[in-house]
């Protein structure tokens, strides 16, 4: 595997609490750092799919502003479904 090396700073609370995580899941700081940012941009490109898709259907359904969402979400949730 080809790495590089980065040095970043963090709070002293954060730092303690990472060595603790690691040290009970028997890793060393940068398995667990590397598995940490591995989950957040899986889960960062997840929304990013979601969001494009949202924005994909509400303009399929000619929505043009988080404002007709709420208005829409609104309604149906007041049993005052659109036709």
């Amino acid at each position: 595997m080809n790495t590089q090396t980065l040095n970043i700073a963090l709070p002293a609370d954060l730092v303690k609490k990472v060595d603790e995580l690691a040290k009970k899941e028997y890793r060393n700081r940068s398995e667990l750092i590397r598995e940490a940012l591995r989950s957040y941009i899986k889960t960062s490109e997840k929304w990013t799919q979601l969001f494009d898709y949202g924005q994909m259907v509400a303009g399929q359904q000619g929505i043009t502003s988080e404002e007709e969402v709420t208005a829409i979400v609104t309604k149906h949730r007041h049993g005052k479904k659109s036709a």
